[in-house]
């Protein structure tokens, strides 16, 4: 059996959409690569600034120290600050080659007492706590310091004035061993990130293995070999893929089996009326009675029709059994006037016949979402068939409806078909040759594929109003949709 109605998002062909990756393994690569790149950049400032805060911490202590001694020598004699060195203060503070250190002392106005007035004097804070080492940064001469500032009492009592005791050093030993720390950091990243690149692309390598060995072996498939591949036997990040990959080829075996099936229906049933038709034909050749090839030429005509219509049937199953999802768009569909359409298509058959033909519809419209091509052939063999089977003087009449749901449904006041035979009729070729009414051949199989390709349901019942059949379709309840009203027509003969 078909299987159902898609809808008509699904993308056909191989061809790649913009934007989308040519290569997986490209693609994996270029995001582990892309960050890591981006990162490195970021590490270094990020080393940088580390290796500073290391720097700075036993500089630190050892300015800090420096200020501490320089607050031990501050006295007050006499009323007035002195600063007693045990030696020459160049000697103290100045006997680093790398950096220059300055000194200074100053009272609560910013006068210098003693030392380097290059020195910024800082205004003290709020809360003094007795020996707290401060640090900042300034510049003196163009170049960075680090200064170490503690504030002294003149002498205990709270109110007494502030000194400033300070000790700025420059920043070139502190420079120098972040330097140091930074290069020793990022030495082994520049042969690291090489190293993890090759082992990043050895690690993708390896793990997409699994991959060429699936394409691999669909590669040694046999053109005809349609059997599903183990979901097992693949990575579990595949195994969707490889589900999907089973259900399509499950669907194109089943598309085949159906060209089988249509080729050897087409070939057993052809072979009926045309052999019936030559023997017709042969017969005609050597009547001499004009009556009698009068009668054998109609004969002829008319199993050359039915030869037609079979041909006809043949080809719309074919359509039918089709993978139509890519050959036809699905769309929404009016179906009140498609058969309106198809009733004025059939109304000179059914006007030659004597048979009066009428199309109503609810005056709602009515909307399906399907194939517009498969459903007209639905339409179309459904009306086709009533008019074959009802006989001159009767009336056909199909009509579109809401129930609860779209209904399409034809009425003919026929033979009618018996309840034992209304399931049995949906069969292929059932009753082609060999009964009165013989058969409806492919007619109401091709409506049956057809509904349930849109998931609708079609079945016979009586006409309630007396002699014949009703044939009714009804479309999922989900699919109505109610466009601005559309009258009916009809067709009287």
């Amino acid at each position: 059996m078909l299987s159902r109605l898609r809808r008509s998002d699904r993308k056909s062909g191989a061809q790649r959409a913009p934007g989308q990756p040519n290569s997986l393994f490209g693609e994996i690569l270029d995001w582990l690569l892309a960050p890591l790149l981006f990162l490195w950049p970021i590490s270094i400032i990020v080393t940088h600034n580390v290796a500073d805060n290391i720097a700075n911490q036993p500089y630190d202590r050892a300015l800090a120290d420096s200020a501490r001694a320089l607050a031990r020598l501050v006295a007050v004699e006499d009323g007035k600050v002195v600063v007693h060195f045990p030696a020459p203060p160049r000697a103290l503070f100045r006997a680093d080659q790398d950096d220059t250190v300055y000194y200074q002392v100053a009272d609560q106005g910013g006068e210098t007492i003693t030392g380097d007035r290059e020195i910024p004097w800082v205004a003290p804070p709020a809360t003094v706590l007795g020996e707290e080492i401060r640090y900042r940064d300034e510049v003196i001469h163009g170049e960075e310091v680090r200064v170490a500032y503690q504030y002294l009492r003149a002498w205990p009592e709270p109110a007494s004035p502030l000194i400033l005791v300070q000790v700025a050093e420059t920043r070139n030993k502190r420079s120098d061993l972040a330097s140091r720390v930074v290069t020793g950091v990022l030495l082994p990243q520049f042969a690291i990130i090489p190293l993890a690149v090759v082992l990043v692309w050895v690690g993708l390598t390896r793990g997409i293995a699994p991959l060429n060995r699936l394409q691999s072996l669909i590669r040694r498939r046999r053109p005809t070999d349609l059997s599903p591949i183990v979901p097992a036997s693949v990575p579990e990040e595949v195994r969707p893929l490889i589900i999907a990959f089973n259900d399509m080829m499950a669907r194109l075996e089943e598309n085949l089996q159906a060209q089988q099936r249509f080729i050897a229906d087409a070939a057993h049933q052809m072979r009926t009326p045309l052999t019936g038709l030559r023997m017709q034909t042969e017969l005609a050749l050597h009547e001499s009675d004009p009556e009698q090839l009068r009668s054998s030429l109609a004969r002829i005509a008319d199993s050359t029709e039915r030869a037609g219509h079979l041909i006809n049937q043949l080809l719309s199953l074919a359509r039918a059994e089709a993978s139509f999802e890519k050959l036809y768009a699905v769309e929404a569909v009016d179906v009140e006037a498609m058969v309106r359409e198809v009733g004025q298509e059939l109304f000179p058959r059914a006007l030659a016949k004597g048979i009066d033909l009428g199309v109503e519809s609810s005056g709602q419209g009515m909307i399906v979402e399907g194939n517009a091509v498969l459903l007209r052939e639905m339409v179309k063999n459904l009306m086709d068939n009533a008019i074959k089977y009802t006989p001159r003087g009767g009336s056909v009449t199909a009509r579109t409806r809401h129930a609860g749901a779209p209904i399409f449904e034809v009425e003919d006041t026929g033979e009618g078909i018996p309840e034992a035979d209304r399931e049995r009729v949906f069969e292929r070729f059932y009753r082609v040759l060999g009964s009165g009414a013989d058969g409806s051949g492919l007619g109401l199989p091709i409506v049956r594929e057809i509904a349930e390709l849109h998931r609708a349901t079609v079945s016979l019942s009586p006409n309630p109003g007396g002699q014949g059949t009703v044939a009714q379709v009804v479309f999922p309840r989900s699919q109505m949709q109610i466009p601005p009203p559309v009258h009916g027509d009809f067709f009287p003969l």
